[in-house]
């Protein structure tokens, strides 16, 4: 769920800004599952604006202040989430880990890589959710590690309820700077769509491998 209206709403107009999020309603991106989709998410452009980068910060680290007080260390999801995993725990003065999205084939084979001890309680930072396979499989190698998972801050999630009942299933609370509502909303406002286009795109995320097909 998104943290705060007012946050979804910058967060959204600064990553289409940036064109971090495209939306192409009539040539549809395909998406390596093979859904099409009509919009492509790619944060990692927010490190390269200094602005936008800032705001995502400032932002995730206060919710770890105001939700994750207790929060001993800080965990980035390969490989989006390292980046901007590394800059909230400076920010905090927190340690910092990543998470490996495969076991290392050489050397120690870790998937958690930096210094984690058990039963420290950890928050989890990614860029991106969205059945939330991947990002769960990080949860699931941190508390393979004997850590606690304290729950995930995600910069943008789709909402798709696949991942509502994943992150259910896990146990795991996630809370997102924005998500699809709160960008479908501006692009309506900012003009990037009409409202024809708006009701095609809701229909995507209700039956998005469906979607395009016709």
């Amino acid at each position: 769920m998104i943290y705060s209206k007012e946050t979804a709403r910058e967060t959204a107009n600064n990553l289409l800004q940036i064109k971090a999020i495209k939306l192409s309603y009539s040539k549809p991106f395909q998406w390596a599952s093979g859904w099409k989709s009509p919009i492509y998410c790619d944060n990692r452009k927010t490190l390269s604006y200094p602005e936008v980068r800032d705001q995502l910060r400032e932002r995730m680290s206060g919710i770890v202040k105001e939700e994750y007080a207790e929060a001993d260390v800080v965990a980035g999801v390969a490989t989006g989430g390292i980046a901007l995993g590394a800059l909230v725990a400076q920010q905090l003065n927190l340690p910092f880990v990543y998470v490996r999205s495969s076991q290392k084939g050489h050397g120690l084979q870790n998937k958690v890589e930096g210094v984690l001890n058990p039963r420290q309680k950890v928050v989890v930072i990614e860029d991106l959710v969205s059945t939330g396979k991947s990002s769960l499989n990080a949860v699931d190698a941190l508390r393979e590690s004997e850590a606690s998972v304290l729950g995930m801050i995600s910069i943008f999630d789709y909402g798709f309820e696949v991942a509502k009942q994943n992150f259910h299933d896990k146990n795991c609370k996630l809370y997102s700077l924005s998500d699809y509502e709160a960008l479908l909303e501006v692009a309506v406002n900012n003009g990037t769509i009409d409202s024809g286009e708006l009701a095609s795109l809701t229909n995507w995320r209700k039956a998005p491998e469906k979607w395009g097909r016709d």
